[in-house]
């Protein structure tokens, strides 16, 4: 974007340090590279944003691409399939499988009756005695 040469830089430096002076310099630099700063960041952020913006957008054409394709290759196939076998083949997506339940009913209630054994107390022999003290 800028084009700064090592011969445009000295020039740069030397006329700031005639405007600004020795003195002032360090100050100056740190107040310039701060600003340098945010606007890196701010640029770093609005690029990532457009680049999100145009991955998503792509990303959209492709899914449709693939499912136009999807669709066609499953009429085919469908067609194909039906003039082989002379009867009528069914088409469409696969069914999705069931997901997995994280606990069941039966695994619940062996759980539940070891918690209820654990709260019983055992009880003395018979003929043993208690001793008070």
């Amino acid at each position: 974007m800028f084009d700064i040469g090592a011969a445009e830089l000295l020039v740069i430096i030397i006329v700031a340090v005639l405007v600004i002076g020795p003195k002032d310099m360090p100050h100056a630099m740190r107040t310039a590279g701060r600003w340098i700063g945010k606007v890196r960041k701010v640029s770093s952020h609005f690029r990532t944003g457009i680049d999100a913006m145009v991955r998503e957008a792509e990303l959209e054409d492709m899914e449709k691409k693939w499912k136009e394709q999807n669709e066609a290759i499953m009429k085919r196939s469908a067609a194909s399939a039906e003039a082989a076998s002379g009867e009528p083949v069914m088409t469409g997506p696969p069914p999705k499988p069931e997901a997995p339940k994280s606990v069941s009913a039966e695994s619940a209630a062996p759980k539940a009756a070891s918690d209820a054994v654990e709260d019983v107390q055992p009880e003395p022999a018979p003929g043993a005695t208690e001793s008070k003290d």
